[in-house]
């Protein structure tokens, strides 16, 4: 069977649920977050009985909840400093809508390593914009997960739930302001469950009831909190939270009647969807995927792949670089040489944009060659060190892609090369980096890309 073809039985949530992971990264969340927060609002859902349409909207919306993370990341790591991820899951952790609690978290996170004159000029900014800049971050966030979600085919009522999650039932809540029953029940459920599943799996289930009680009536919708209180003494649901096989788990909390498969077509929707998750998270890498996945594509085509192999090759480039979700902003975007330290960290990432794709039905078959962009044919790439010979064609075409959009684009140590300079790198590096079959076609298509913009 071609990989073009998704087999008919391959659940489209099986797919999200293992994606998620990607998401779960970029907000600071342990592996699983999204799907564990899906498990416990399908169960407030079903509880409170929403129709089988409204079930199968929440159940899509929490699986991509958090699609829009990467948007605001770039602009958390300019307010705070320090990791995004770690500033981003703290928001949780605390109740910022108290002046105690904003404070807190403040001094918590705005610049953590700094010295006392770079924390004070941190807390000075922060304070001048109040919150202004806290509602655009939420604003950002959330109306490009609605927009990831439309784009992917879901219904109306899915995009709105993950753009109002983080509105609160007495309308101090972001993007909008809007309050108790004018923000969608889908939405309502979602900002419960995500904050429950994030005490729960930091403090275990009885500290998840506590925090629901705490915020009931400002946070959150206190019938709802009610309804969760019961459920949370079932210990089945912690127990399917607590599932090894997650993504199957989460696969079978679906409504049976309004499954949705796998194409295809959709399995192209979400590779590029995705790309646009991976290309948010800085301003640098803005369609880094899209383009690296147009010179893979034109690269194959110049050496004469068939067509299965060129569909392949396409979605691997666009989710190569899903790894890099895990890399802070703070080493994403310096300007300056990277420390020995970051320098392992951004080596990590293909390494976590296997961990991420080996686990996913149907773009497991693609992990290999996804995580291999960084390897070079002499041995000395990384994450694995692997030879060309032990590389496929889609690997090294990818590599050499890849390479070829990073030297092509503007980054934030240097600006954007000439296309000379570019070719006579790529040159350079023929053979003992780059496979020569790949870079002899890159004159071509880079003519064949200018002669096209």
């Amino acid at each position: 069977m071609a990989l073009a073809e998704a087999p008919s039985t391959v659940k489209l949530s099986s797919i999200l649920s293992g994606l998620s992971y990607a998401l779960d990264l970029t907000e600071g969340h342990p592996r699983g977050h999204a799907s564990r927060s899906c498990l416990i609002g399908m169960r407030i859902g079903r509880a409170l009985g929403l129709s089988a349409d409204d079930q199968s909207n929440l159940f899509y919306a929490l699986l991509l909840k958090d699609a829009g993370c990467s948007s605001n990341s770039a602009r958390v790591f300019q307010l705070f400093g320090g990791d995004d991820q770690t500033a981003k899951r703290g928001a949780w952790m605390r109740d910022w809508r108290k002046i105690r609690e904003q404070i807190a978290y403040v001094i918590d996170y705005a610049e953590p390593e700094g010295k006392l004159f770079e924390r004070l000029r941190r807390l000075a900014v922060l304070a001048a914009k109040g919150p202004a800049s806290r509602r655009t971050l939420f604003e950002v966030r959330c109306d490009r997960g609605a927009e990831i979600a439309r784009t992917l085919g879901f219904s109306k009522a899915t995009a709105e739930a993950i753009r109002s999650m983080d509105e609160h039932w007495d309308g101090g809540g972001y993007p909008d302001g809007t309050k108790r029953h004018d923000i969608p029940i889908l939405a309502r459920i979602i900002g419960l469950a995500q904050v429950a599943e994030i005490f729960a799996s930091e403090e275990g289930p009885d500290k998840a009831a506590t925090v629901a009680k705490q915020r009931r009536g400002s946070w959150f919708d206190p019938d709802l909190v009610d309804l969760f209180l019961d459920l949370s003494k079932d210990q089945s649901m912690w127990d399917a939270c607590g599932s090894q096989n997650l993504e199957d788990t989460v696969a079978d909390a679906e409504p049976q009647d309004s499954v949705i498969t796998a194409d295809g077509k959709r399995l192209d929707d979400i590779a590029e969807a995705f790309a646009w998750v991976i290309d948010a998270k800085s301003p640098y890498t803005y369609h880094h995927s899209q383009r690296v996945a147009d010179f893979a594509v034109a690269i194959a085509h110049a050496l004469g792949l068939d067509a299965n192999a060129v569909t392949r090759l396409r979605r691997a480039a666009l989710l190569h670089d899903i790894g890099k979700l895990s890399v802070p902003n703070r080493i994403l975007d310096k300007p300056g040489k990277l420390t020995t330290r970051e320098w392992e960290v951004v080596k990590l990432h293909p390494y976590y944009t296997y961990q991420i794709l080996e686990r996913v039905p149907v773009f497991g078959e693609l992990a290999f060659d996804a995580s291999a962009h960084h390897e070079r044919m002499d041995g000395r790439g990384y994450f694995r060190n692997l030879p060309g010979d032990l590389l496929s064609p889609s690997a090294r075409i990818l590599a050499a892609a890849d390479q070829l959009d990073a030297l092509s684009a503007e980054r934030p140590y240097r600006g954007k090369l000439p296309t000379e300079k570019v070719l006579s790198i790529m040159r350079e590096e023929r053979g003992n980096g780059l496979w020569p079959d790949a870079v002899d076609v890159v004159e071509r298509v880079l003519d064949s890309s200018n002669a096209a913009t």
